[in-house]
């Protein structure tokens, strides 16, 4: 910082700061060191991203960076003012980057006449994906007289309707949901993509990226047209006049293996560097108005975000001597003449943490589980013509190709199978009594673990809990010193663990969250309010390695404060548990942390139990540790997401909190798609180990799992691997996993047992043999096992063939690599993250049943069970069988994409109020323009479905102009209509819902 800040400081004194146009520096950190130095000078700095790729590699993994990239340099050549300055990493730097006439931009205004296939052609040549929803930057889709567009940068898309070809109005809309803004905007501006190329530089650069031997994936121009602009990219370091930092200088010399064909060495060389700053220090003062008072003959100024924490540090923002810049800038530096110092605090770059990848809810051939007929295979939605009318069927194959056609207004009757993950559907017979039979037996089983819950809940009410003092300054010294800022969810967290301890109550609060994602820290502040009002906390965890790994962080962060901290676990010597036992009892020890040891302990006065991975303990463990003291406050983590409907059900009885944003330090884990080769393996597995790290390698096949260890040796001898798998005893298994941590081998060759596991920060790659056999929700989970601490993460997909694998296999590891599956929804398949566990979360391992019913239906009668012994009052929830002779479904025409016509059918069927239907009806005029007759009669047949099941009607009928409806006590009325003509039917039988 102190040498670039004098450099540049110096070159403004003499006026010569226009003379720097490119600044190179070390990496993305010192970027925005500069970034923020160039600001502070009144200098507007264009920052590019580090760009750690090697020549020729795939670039799907580098897309946020390129992007980045592409947005930066297009917003520096649109600054026509002299007083910028580009910066970036040497890296970045050394590649051929692409030239001013490729960032152009073109405006789209109200009222424009907008030719359609000019501008698809022109997207198309910009890099543009074209999809049926936009859900990230880059990305249009052109329906009719709709287009949705996300440019580079922009946060949000934006909708622009034509009326005939021209534009009639331009509004925001959110990539999550959909839904545009009601205000309208006058222009909106496009950049490229990829690059500004016409048709036939885009046409020779795709051509070359088909003939380069490379071991990408796919080859398009997004995943290798970079490496190949030829006459359109230049060296920016010899166009530009240029500085470079003397650290980038290092950088260069040791890590950059320069190629003939890339970048002429002495020719970077050219570029001046920056000397070792003489007369600036950098500062870190703890007290910072001692500091300013010591130093107030010197020139002072303070860079703070806002007014309010100059007020916190309790300074005088009237005084005259000290110069305030309202501004996020991080510079803290001292002189003789000078002192600067920011308030603001280091915010990591944060990386988008959006998971893109919901694959379509329902695909052909899923299982699927009917609320009255059971488990069959979903085989599409069809048109049927029944009387003359042609209506959309769901189509559900049973046993013995039986069908069951569900009219696509009840499909919400039936639900995607899901189990725990390794249990495969067994259909039942269509019209047999069994699933009804089955139904009854779980619901028994249901009846009896819900009416454990609910005892166990009420007693503890009936309890005073310990209460504990949680408004202490201390507190919040403690979440200051945890060298990272609390994520809102955690912050959210503690405030309700707060609020349950303070309150007089018995708490009994389950946090659930990924690993990684701060339980523990929340957890520490729960203790330490504990123990600071002078009573003992116990920590159990399921495992002596989690229990050291929690032992050590927790130690460590507590040392400040005097807490004394003991371990009690498998490995505890005799003599150690003794002393434990005895400090716990006589009330000097304040925490101890340990396994299942802690269960027969003696305390003094304890009031605080942590559980963690709250679903690897048995109830009756559960219920040992409740024991130890009637009043004493529960709190569990679980590192299994809980599913939303069980969350509402059991939060009646249990206090529920859930971190779901990751730490703003964590960094992406960059993934690869590969076909299996050894000169692969080999190159994965010796590049994490010149960085001193460990890899994982999943092979999900017990049988050939020495065999792949034997074909790992001889591809790199002298490695050291051992392997993991479930049929080998947990307590060997352990030995293994702490060997691991302990870096006595290499790779820890494993089946995907590992995909929920330990924190192991060391082991940052990982490399999944088969990839295309495992779901996109095991695979996003496997990736998560690398990249936990600040180090970078990698992951390999590997393939045996890529001709032999299925479109979809393709389309889901494309998906994952690009980290964004291109316009297929907003959030990756929830429901498989859940079932993880999901079970065990009430207290016993249910698969069996969930196997026999299903992981959604289960839930559902759960909660229901739940509800009734809670003296709720559940409605039964009725049908109603519509055979109205009208022609309704969301037409092909109107909506062409298959997967977007069955989730609207979806959200539709399950509207249980007209009003949501009218939203819905918004929504889809919003997106894809007005409905056509036939769309517009199927939102129609809705309103009469919710209009009927809210009278008890359960049957409605037409033939010719009578429609006759059948009432719950089979009573029946029928009435006229004018004509048989659809919309009189329609209307009629409104007319007589209504009244």
């Amino acid at each position: 910082m102190k040498n670039i800040y004098e450099f540049l400081k110096n070159l403004k004194d003499e006026k010569r700061l226009k003379e720097c146009q490119l600044l190179i520096v070390n990496d993305d950190r010192q970027a925005q060191i500069a970034s923020d130095i160039v600001s502070f000078l009144g200098f507007k700095p264009f920052v590019l991203a580090d760009f750690r790729a090697n020549f020729g590699d795939d670039l799907l993994s580098f897309s946020d960076e390129l992007h980045e990239i592409t947005k930066a340099l297009g917003d520096f050549y649109s600054y026509k003012k002299q007083d910028k300055i580009l910066i970036s990493p040497i890296r970045t730097i050394s590649f051929s980057l692409p030239k001013e006439k490729c960032f152009e931009s073109f405006t789209i205004n109200f009222a424009d006449t907008l030719k359609i296939d000019e501008l698809k052609s022109k997207l198309y040549n910009w890099g543009y994906y074209f999809v049926d929803i936009v859900t990230s930057e880059g990305e249009v889709s052109i329906r009719g007289d709709i287009i949705d567009i996300c440019p580079l940068g922009s946060e949000a898309g934006f909708r622009i309707s034509l009326f005939d070809d021209e534009v009639e109005s331009i509004r925001k809309f959110d990539i999550e949901d959909q839904k545009s803004s009601k205000e309208e905007i006058e222009t909106i501006s496009i950049n490229p993509a990829f690059l500004a190329l016409d048709e036939k530089s885009f046409e020779e650069i795709n051509e070359q990226v088909q003939t380069v031997s490379s071991d990408a994936f796919i080859k398009d121009i997004h995943s290798l047209g970079f490496w190949y602009l030829g006459d359109l990219g230049e060296y920016l370091s010899q166009n530009l006049s240029s500085f470079i930092t003397q650290e980038a200088l290092e950088e260069l010399d040791e890590v950059y293996v320069f190629e003939e064909k890339r970048i002429n060495k002495d020719k970077f060389l050219l570029t001046p560097q920056i000397y070792n700053s003489k007369n600036y220090q950098e500062i870190n003062p703890a007290n910072i108005k001692e500091f300013i008072s010591f130093h107030k003959e010197k020139k002072i100024t303070i860079i703070s975000g806002t007014e309010a924490k100059v007020k916190g540090y309790d300074l005088d923002l009237n005084d005259k001597n000290i110069k305030y810049i309202f501004d996020n800038q991080i510079i803290n530096l001292v002189s003789n003449e000078e002192v600067i110092i920011s308030l603001n605090k280091e915010i990591k770059k944060r990386r988008k943490k959006k998971v893109k990848l919901v694959l379509d809810e329902l695909q052909y051939n899923d299982f699927v589980v009917h609320e009255k007929h059971g488990i069959g295979q979903y085989k599409g939605i069809e048109p049927v013509t029944v009387m003359g009318a042609k209506r959309d069927f769901v189509i559900v194959q049973y046993q013995g190709e039986d069908k069951l056609l569900i009219p696509v207004e009840n499909i919400d009757l039936i639900d995607r199978y899901v189990a725990d993950g390794n249990s495969y559907a067994v259909v039942d017979k269509l019209g047999k009594g069994s699933f009804a039979k089955l139904k009854e037996k779980v619901k028994d089983r249901l009846f009896a673990i819900a009416n454990d819950i609910i005892k166990l809940a009420a007693a503890r009410e009936l309890v005073n809990g310990i209460k504990i003092n949680t408004d202490k300054k201390i507190l919040e010294d403690f979440q200051k010193t945890a060298g990272f800022e609390y994520t809102k969810d955690q912050k959210r967290s503690i405030k309700e663990i707060f609020a349950d301890l303070s309150s007089g109550r018995v708490m009994d609060r389950l946090l659930s969250g990924d690993v990684g994602f701060g339980k523990t820290e929340v957890a520490m502040n729960a203790l330490l309010a504990v123990i600071l009002d002078g009573y003992q906390t116990i920590f159990v965890c399921p495992t002596t390695l989690l229990a050291t790994q929690h032992y050590h962080s927790i130690q460590k962060r507590l040392e400040n404060f005097g807490i004394r901290v003991a371990k009690l676990d498998g490995k505890t010597t005799a003599k150690e548990k003794t002393s434990i036992k005895k400090g716990l009892e006589n009330g000097d020890i304040k925490l101890v942390i340990g396994t299942h040891s802690l269960l027969d302990i003696k305390t003094s006065n304890l009031a605080l139990v942590i559980i963690d991975e709250e679903h690897k303990f048995g109830v009756k463990q559960k219920e040992k540790l409740k024991q130890l003291r009637e009043d004493v406050h529960i709190f569990s983590m679980s590192a299994t997401p809980i599913p939303r409907t069980l969350n509402l059900a059991l939060s009646k009885l249990k206090g529920m909190s859930s971190l779901l944003t990751p730490p703003s330090e964590r960094l992406g884990v960059r993934t690869y798609v590969k076909e299996y080769s050894e000169k692969l393996i080999k190159e994965v597995i010796l590049r994490e180990k010149r960085r001193g790290g460990q890899l994982f390698y999943v092979h999900n096949n017990i049988a050939s799992i020495e065999a792949k260890k034997a074909d790992i040796e001889a591809i790199v001898p002298n490695i050291k691997i051992d392997i993991i798998h479930s049929q080998i005893k947990p307590d060997h298994a352990e030995k293994i996993i702490e060997a691991f941590e302990n870096k006595e081998f290499d790779i820890l060759l494993a089946t995907s047992i590992v995909e929920s596991g330990i924190h192991l920060p060391n082991a940052n790659s990982i490399i999944i043999d088969g990839a295309d056999r495992f779901g996109i929700a095991d695979l996003h989970q496997l990736r998560g096992r690398v990249g936990r601490s600040n180090k970078e993460g990698y992951c390999y997909y590997v393939v045996e063939d890529k001709k032999q694998i299925t479109p979809d296999a393709v389309k889901r590891l494309v998906a994952l690599e690009s980290n964004s599956y291109l316009g297929s929804g907003t959030a990756l398949a929830h429901q498989d993250l859940e079932i993880r566990g999901g079970g065990n979360i009430i207290g016993e391992a249910q698969s069996g049943h969930i196997k026999q019913i299903g992981y959604g239906l289960y839930l559902k009668m759960l909660e229901d069970t739940l509800a009734s012994l809670s003296g709720e009052d559940r409605v039964e929830k009725k049908s109603v069988d519509i055979k109205l002779a009208i022609s309704a479904y969301i037409s092909e025409e109107y909506i062409s994409e298959d997967r977007v016509r069955l989730e609207l059918y979806r959200r539709l069927s399950k509207a249980s109020d007209i009003q949501k239907v009218y939203a819905i009806e918004e929504e889809m005029e919003d997106r894809f323009g007005k409905p056509d007759v036939v769309t517009k009669q199927f939102i129609e047949l809705i309103i009469i479905k919710i209009l009927a099941l809210k009278l008890g009607i359960q049957t409605i009928s037409s033939y010719e102009m009578n429609i006759t409806f059948t009432k719950a006590d089979d009573t029946k009325e029928t009435i006229k209509s004018p004509s048989k003509d659809d919309d009189d039917i329609i209307a009629t039988t409104l007319r007589y819902l209504r009244k």
